[in-house]
């Protein structure tokens, strides 16, 4: 019997133990029979030989890009990749991306990395890799292309909103090394903490940095979490814990079963419940930014500033299979304290993510210039007279806004939401 007889017979017997919950007859039954039947037919008939295992894995793949951007089956390169992604230990572009309208498309670029220093944005489409299409690919078989030995070079073209010509970027491959927290005091009783991602230490550092502020008499504060496309979980729990007193509910996650559901409190280090302060966001905001800039506005604690964020309000679990591959599945979704959900759709137009108390609309070419220039505010002699710099319009409305005193009134006339 050959191999996907085999699989046939396995898959229709598995199948057949669940009859109570799929009763003989019903459409996915028959839909997966079908299934089978096709890739036998395939494998027999198809002009060319034809290999039964990647077969199989497409079969996998199209089972699992049905449900959303976020979840993915992963073979074992991918999933090698992904755990030494967690550990730090890889060299590529630095773009953090998803799977939308069909194509690979940019989350955020992480500061400091090649694809950032090479200006690419938020919501760009990756078209090609290497001059291969994106249209279909997963997202491993992305990351795949453009992970490499550092110091090689990888192509992408890309399509961006409002330009009308494709874009090509040549981008070295480096180690990614990610200075995730830096900060500094940029005007009179005004600090500035710029987050880029969110890892194990996170809180630890912002608190440091803060307690640093104080005795250097801040009166108010800017987290900058613009472009930072989330990390992990918890520390996104213990910035909010910060900012929140104890055994306030700042997350819901539910999904399907019952074991999904759990919910998240502050856990009693607040140290800093009465500085005003402003968080902002834009549409590389993602994940545990959302966590942290919709809770603290949940909680009328922060004024939240910039554009609508990306809008990835789901939980996804990494499950290990026997063969060394894995299945990343959305389990459950984040709900605010308010009950809200962070949400994201894939249709044209949809309003994703947060909302943010203040928007500032910012066009294409705005963003790639502040891209360029992002770093310059921790430079002590600045290039004021450079003719590409551009006003950052979030930022200098969070100061004028802190230097005039009205964060607080302004959250004190907030609706109530929680």
């Amino acid at each position: 019997m050959d191999i996907l007889k085999k699989l046939s017979y396995i898959i229709l017997f598995l199948f057949s133990l669940n009859l109570q919950t799929y009763a003989a007859g019903d459409e996915a039954y028959e839909k997966l029979k079908l299934m089978i039947d096709i890739m036998e037919v395939i494998n027999t008939d198809y002009v060319s030989e034809t290999n039964t295992k990647d077969l199989t894995v497409g079969a996998i793949k199209g089972v699992v890009s049905v449900l959303d951007p976020f979840s993915q089956y992963m073979e074992e390169k991918a999933y090698k990749d992904m755990k030494n992604e967690t550990e730090g230990a890889y060299s590529g572009v630095g773009l953090r991306i998803t799977s939308k309208n069909n194509y690979i498309t940019v989350v955020s670029p992480l500061p400091g990395t090649p694809a950032y220093k090479a200006g690419i944005l938020p919501n760009d489409i990756i078209t090609k890799i290497d001059g291969k299409s994106t249209s279909g690919m997963t997202t491993d078989e992305a990351v795949d292309r453009m992970r490499g030995k550092a110091g090689k070079k990888v192509k992408l073209n890309i399509a961006r909103s409002n330009i009308f010509d494709e874009l090509e970027f040549n981008i070295i491959r480096k180690k990614i090394k990610i200075e995730t927290v830096r900060s500094i005091m940029i005007d009179e009783g005004i600090g500035y903490i710029r987050l880029s991602e969110f890892n194990s230490q996170s809180d630890e550092d912002i608190k440091k940095i803060l307690d640093t502020f104080k005795e250097q008499d801040m009166k108010s504060f800017i987290l900058d979490l613009r472009n930072n496309p989330g990390g992990l979980l918890d520390s996104a729990i213990n910035i909010v814990s910060l900012f929140i007193e104890d055994k306030k509910l700042a997350l819901t996650t539910k999904g399907r079963k019952k074991e999904t559901e759990r919910k998240y409190y502050t856990n009693g280090k607040a140290s800093f419940t009465d500085i005003p302060f402003v968080v902002l966001v834009n549409r590389g905001s993602a994940s545990a930014s959302e966590i942290v800039s919709g809770a603290l506005q949940d909680f009328k604690r922060a004024l939240i500033i910039g554009s609508n964020t990306f809008g990835k309000g789901s939980v996804q679990t990494v499950m290990p299979l026997p063969d060394g591959t894995a299945l990343r599945l959305t389990i459950a979704k984040y709900y605010l304290p308010s009950g809200r959900p962070i949400s994201h759709s894939n249709e044209k137009n949809a309003k994703n993510g947060i909302t943010p108390d203040i928007a500032i609309p910012i066009t294409m070419e705005e963003e790639i210039k502040l891209y360029a220039q992002s770093d310059m505010i921790f430079l002590k002699n600045k290039d004021d007279e450079k003719k590409d710099i551009i006003e950052d319009r979030a930022l200098n409305k969070a100061i004028e806004l802190i230097k005039e005193n009205k964060i607080k009134d302004l959250l004190s006339s907030k609706k109530e939401v929680v």
